[in-house]
């Protein structure tokens, strides 16, 4: 089954308080490789945006003003994401505001399988951060860029989170000369490698502070 990662960001946190989407952005994978299919679309959420909203993701009311609404996108949207499962970050956020803009539409919600890697990281990490930035760390993945919410390269973040999340090994392309390359399949130049992740200094340094600790317990008794 192919598996889509979406995101979406908002103009606020409830849809109970009328607010809207205003961007969608999804990237395709196939046997979790990114196939370069994606769809993403900024939305005319045909209302303003919250203050607090504007600070995570940064679109103004004048900018959003010109773009589709929600209701001119959704048949390709619908058309992307149909038979395949949709890997999402705290989906219930996400599928809350989608259900709620299919049936402003009048859609019906969407069915598909959903996996929300918030509850694997949860499972995974009891009691520890599971946020997409949190997790970008703990995998040692390039947040850098992500100075605002931006729904697509969430979703390229949380491709390489998912991944990670559920122990696969993440696919790298093997590059040779253009004449090699245009002589094989897409499949046939691919690599796979299981990421290490490295002590850092300070859990280095707790290492050696223990060890020192139980040896002088294990000398003196």
């Amino acid at each position: 089954m192919k598996e889509i990662i979406l995101d979406t960001e908002t103009t606020g946190i409830s849809v109970k308080d009328g607010h809207r989407i205003v961007e969608i952005a999804c990237i395709e994978l196939e046997n979790l490789i990114p196939t370069g299919n994606k769809f993403h679309c900024i939305i005319n959420p045909e209302r303003k945006v919250s203050e607090k909203a504007f600070e995570i993701h940064g679109y103004t009311d004048e900018f959003l003003s010109k773009k589709e609404k929600f209701s001119e996108i959704k048949d390709e949207f619908l058309k992307f994401i149909k038979n395949k499962r949709l890997i999402i970050h705290n989906a219930d956020f996400d599928l809350s505001h989608l259900n709620n803009e299919l049936s402003l539409s009048g859609n019906h919600k969407i069915l598909n399988e959903i996996i929300d890697t918030l509850i694997l990281a949860r499972e995974k990490f009891p009691g520890a951060q599971v946020s997409l930035d949190a997790l970008c760390k703990r995998f040692r993945i390039d947040n850098s860029m992500r100075t605002h919410h931006n729904a697509l390269l969430d979703c390229t973040l949380l491709a390489k989170v998912y991944i990670n999340l559920i122990d696969q090994k993440e696919p790298t392309l093997n590059f040779k000369n253009n004449d090699e390359n245009q002589n094989q399949t897409h499949n046939e130049n691919i690599k796979y490698y299981k990421k290490v992740i490295f002590p850092s200094t300070e859990e280095i340094n707790k290492h050696k502070e223990y060890l020192e600790i139980n040896l002088k317990k294990n000398y003196f008794n």
